[in-house]
């Protein structure tokens, strides 16, 4: 019964909660994982005969292979969801995800990228190639904009208005929201769109960033374009298209931008989301008042 009621869930996740294909995939994947260990251990297929003790066991197991805090956090998520659903549906009538414990994760500051850096990575991606010019109008729209990578490669033609200086993305759980674009990243698509995509677009579609065979481009495709124009760069980070993102939220709040309006233009549902860029800024700050200020004793005396 458990495997079946998974198809309804991959329904339930798509049409009521609008997630993403990436999200539900990631849903399914870590259930599929949790139902196994279910049949395997229990010959357990009743959602209504599971207990906290299986869970525990469960989440016992990922630690022995070695699954990571943030990893098994997720997949407790994905659980939490589907008995979640079952509760709404009434298959079962006891939530007992609610009270299981989880290893406490790791807090991990995102990695960011320095203005030099932001810059080396742009000039490098300088060029007239068709490809060249894409590659810098995706690197001004997830740095300038602070766009996913998803927002990015799923954008349209009708989602540009260039001339009013913004555009609209669609992101997580299908939520839209407008974003402003600026001069770089406008100069950059405009001249991306004259004389990149016209070439590089061999079929119908309204898709803008597309690959050299005039295909959407693959979040892969371009992770691996990334990490060629940052050897190029001289950045020896090891950076994702998210460090773009991370980035450009950095630095606004460093600038003194609000946070609230830096989790309007980030997407952010939660504000103590975004809040790990004050912990990134607190730690430079302190770096500098170490560095700068005479009373500081963390400077060598001499």
């Amino acid at each position: 019964m458990l495997k079946g009621l998974l198809k309804e869930y991959e329904y339930y996740l798509k049409i009521t909660k609008g997630l993403s294909h990436n999200s539900i995939k990631s849903y399914i994947t870590d259930l599929k994982e949790y139902i196994e260990f279910l049949n395997k251990n229990y010959l357990l297929r009743d959602p209504d005969k599971i207990t906290k003790q299986h869970i525990r066991n469960f989440i016992a197991r990922l630690k022995r292979k070695n699954n990571t805090a943030s990893s098994i956090s997720r997949k407790m998520s994905a659980i939490r969801s589907f008995h979640k659903y079952m509760l709404i549906e009434k298959i079962i009538y006891t939530n007992v995800t609610i009270g299981i414990s989880l290893p406490k994760k790791e807090k991990r500051l995102p990695l960011v990228l320095s203005v030099n850096e932001i810059d080396a990575l742009m000039i490098a991606a300088d060029g007239d190639d068709p490809l060249e010019l894409r590659n810098r109008a995706m690197l001004e729209l997830l740095y300038g904009s602070g766009l996913r990578i998803t927002e990015l490669i799923e954008l349209r033609l009708a989602d540009l208005h260039l001339n009013m200086g913004f555009i609209n993305v669609t992101g997580k759980g299908n939520k839209e929201r407008i974003v402003p674009i600026g001069d770089e990243g406008q100069y950059a698509l405009k001249r991306y769109l004259d004389k990149g995509r016209s070439v590089l677009k061999k079929v119908q579609g309204d898709i803008i960033f597309v690959n050299n065979r005039g295909n959407k481009i693959s979040r892969v495709g371009f992770y691996k374009t990334l990490k060629r124009l940052a050897i190029k760069a001289g950045i020896t980070k090891d950076i994702s298209p998210h460090t773009l993102r991370h980035s450009f939220a950095s630095h606004l709040l460093e600038n003194g931008v609000d946070l609230r309006m830096v989790q309007e233009l980030l997407g952010h549902e939660d504000i103590s989301t975004t809040q790990i860029y004050t912990h990134i800024n607190k730690k430079q700050l302190k770096s500098v008042y170490e560095e700068f200020h005479p009373r500081s004793y963390k400077k060598e005396e001499f």
